[in-house]
């Protein structure tokens, strides 16, 4: 269990670095592990759908391939939450790591295997990418209900914002160095497909590693386990007994998520297509795709730099501030983006301007475990998750439908048009109806009053 600070007298400058940052064994090597997923989770997933329309997929396609993973994202939480509060955090989270190192192999043979004939069936290439991606977001939400375990078995209570920022901030590092990592793999090469074919051997190789390690480093020994799961019966028993204070935060969650997942798979294409904005600039020059891996570095220095100071200030101004921070970045930049001019500073600006919007991160994840029982943490993330991301799940497929359809409708004499602009801007204004109802009826957790 976490020892307050200053409970010892003698404490060294590194014990002292780590409590500050709730950096208790277990939740070290989470976080180390975080680091090593993040890294080829940001290296390979933000570039997808790059990868997709190269391999001949359309823009419904592609909002497709979204809302399976938002699907994936719904049911994957409560299962993983169920199994690590049932067999330990370790074994889960080994389990699921496998599973991701598996997807990205599979992604990298989505180019090299190329269309497949069937009789007079031909599967496209891109059709792998998407059985890759029941694979390779497996550690990403499987493991979702046994991170947030981890974290609130050995945090105190009133501490548990900076508990997770201390995850937080090793994941987006390897945020930060990811889309980096790629870019500089990206600017070596010819070509997108082939750079790219690179970066999923990276990724491949960073998910063995952190495997391994997290296996023979995670100390189960004081893993806390909870009841056996017992089907839907339990999942509606759960969701009955949600503690009420996740519940206007989970509808606002729910819309502004449901915002950033209409477009959330087009900023990639926004910036190397819409827009087709490279860089140009001390000595380098960098062809839009890989200019769009630095802007995400830009991003993530933004949310490394804010996370632990915004965590820090929960303690004394409360979680909902920081939540309602974060939930108004995401609701806007959206519309920012799409009407940006394609100037390269100024995609800059507004990259560095999206990196606040994880400065709330932290506060938000104390308020969804903070008020669980102890040995349910798992199961009530797991709750929590499954609700918002089953809400969520059309939302890429209908910004897909609107980023890629030609019509046009005329409403109270204002021409609406299908595009890009369109569903950036739909994104925009659901996001701000989420906002809105968080900070009207958002409610703190009491051990930040």
């Amino acid at each position: 269990m976490a020892t307050e600070t200053g409970a010892e007298e003698d404490v060294d400058l590194l014990d002292s670095f780590r409590q500050f940052f709730a950096l208790e064994r277990d939740v070290l090597v989470l976080s180390l592990s975080m680091l090593a997923f993040s890294l080829a989770f940001q290296m390979t997933s933000r570039y997808i759908p790059e990868y997709m329309r190269l391999l001949g997929a359309s823009a419904g396609v592609i909002g497709l391939y979204g809302s399976v993973g938002n699907l994936i994202s719904a049911v994957y939480p409560y299962p993983g939450g169920a199994v690590s509060d049932r067999i330990g955090s370790r074994l889960a989270l080994t389990a699921f790591a496998t599973l991701a190192t598996v997807g990205f192999g599979i992604w990298y043979l989505a180019s090299v295997v190329g269309d497949i004939t069937l009789g007079a069936t031909t599967l496209p290439a891109w059709a792998l990418v998407f059985v890759g991606l029941f694979l390779a977001q497996a550690w990403k939400s499987f493991g979702l209900g046994a991170t947030f375990a981890i974290v609130k078995q050995s945090v105190p209570s009133q501490r548990l914002a900076m508990g997770f920022a201390s995850t937080e901030m090793f994941r987006r590092i390897g945020f930060l160095l990811g889309p980096l990592a790629a870019a500089a793999l990206l600017a070596t090469t010819a070509t997108f497909v082939d750079g790219f074919q690179r970066v999923l051997l990276v990724a491949l190789a960073c998910g063995l590693v952190a495997t391994v390690a997290q296996h023979v480093l995670y100390d189960a020994s004081e893993d806390t386990l909870g009841k056996s799961f017992e089907g839907i019966d339990q999942i509606l028993a759960d969701l009955r007994t949600m503690p009420a204070t996740l519940r206007p935060l989970l509808v606002a969650d729910t819309l502004v998520r449901f915002a950033n997942g209409m477009v959330y798979v087009f900023f990639v294409i926004v910036v190397t297509e819409f827009l087709s904005v490279g860089f140009t600039g001390f000595g380098v020059q960098l062809r839009p795709d890989a200019f769009f891996g630095v802007l995400l570095g830009v991003e993530m220095v933004v949310a490394i730099l804010s996370m632990a100071p915004v965590a820090k200030l929960t303690e004394w101004a409360g979680l909902k501030p920081a939540v309602a921070l974060g939930f108004l970045v995401y609701a806007v930049f959206p519309l920012l983006l799409i009407f940006a001019p394609d100037d390269q500073w100024v995609l800059v600006l507004l990259f560095a301007f999206s990196g606040l919007r994880f400065a709330g991160l932290p506060a938000h994840k104390a308020l969804i475990v903070g008020p669980a029982e102890q040995d349910a943490g798992g199961r009530v993330t797991g709750t929590y998750y499954l609700l918002r991301n089953t809400l969520v799940i059309p939302s890429a497929a209908l910004g897909g439908w609107l980023y890629g359809s030609e019509w046009a409708v005329s409403v109270g004499g204002v021409a609406l048009q299908a595009g890009p602009e369109l569903a950036f801007g739909v994104a925009t204004v659901v996001g701000l109806v989420g906002v809105a109802y968080f900070i009207a009826f958002g409610r703190e957790f009491e051990a930040y009053r």
